[in-house]
């Protein structure tokens, strides 16, 4: 698949899966511009819990970047009727896997607090290494911090 479909597929999830009010969701053009570094990389998720073979099938995503030998997630999105069936901790083991076989021996996320995918997260491996108070703003303008997790990938 083109990268244009894989953006159309992850614009496609996005907009289903993140709630306007939290202000989590990028629009294309910063999805696309990620893609201008060469160290950014999709996963995107069927029904099935496999990796997509056709953009019209995913039902979830990853995008991240790896720096050196660490991999970020940027983010990670599953629709919400899709939700509860342990597709995200499977997308986010098949991210950690792509991850080490391109040299990375970490991970990281961060994400906000209050975030019921904090228990997917702790399920894959994921544990807490920071927090950067009222970082991010909700629509009505209500702070909340910044959790940031970690998760090596040498075992």
């Amino acid at each position: 698949m083109t990268q244009e479909e894989t953006i159309d597929a992850i614009m496609l999830v996005m907009d289903r899966a993140f709630d306007p009010f939290w202000r989590e969701a990028w629009n294309r053009q910063q999805v696309a511009d990620s893609f201008a570094l060469s160290t950014t990389h999709a996963l995107l998720l069927d029904a099935q819990g496999n990796i997509a073979q056709e953009t019209g099938d995913a039902i979830g995503f990853v995008l991240s970047r790896l720096v050196l030998d660490e991999e970020e997630l940027l983010l990670v999105a599953i629709m919400p009727e899709y939700r509860g069936r342990q597709l995200g901790k499977r997308l986010i083991e098949y991210s950690a896997a792509a991850s080490r076989k391109r040299g990375a021996t970490r991970m990281f996320l961060e994400m906000r607090a209050n975030n019921p995918a904090e228990r997917i997260y702790r399920a894959a491996g994921f544990e807490r290494i920071g927090i950067r108070k009222d970082y991010y703003r909700t629509a009505d303008g209500q702070k909340l911090d910044a959790i940031t997790f970690g998760k090596d990938l040498t075992n």
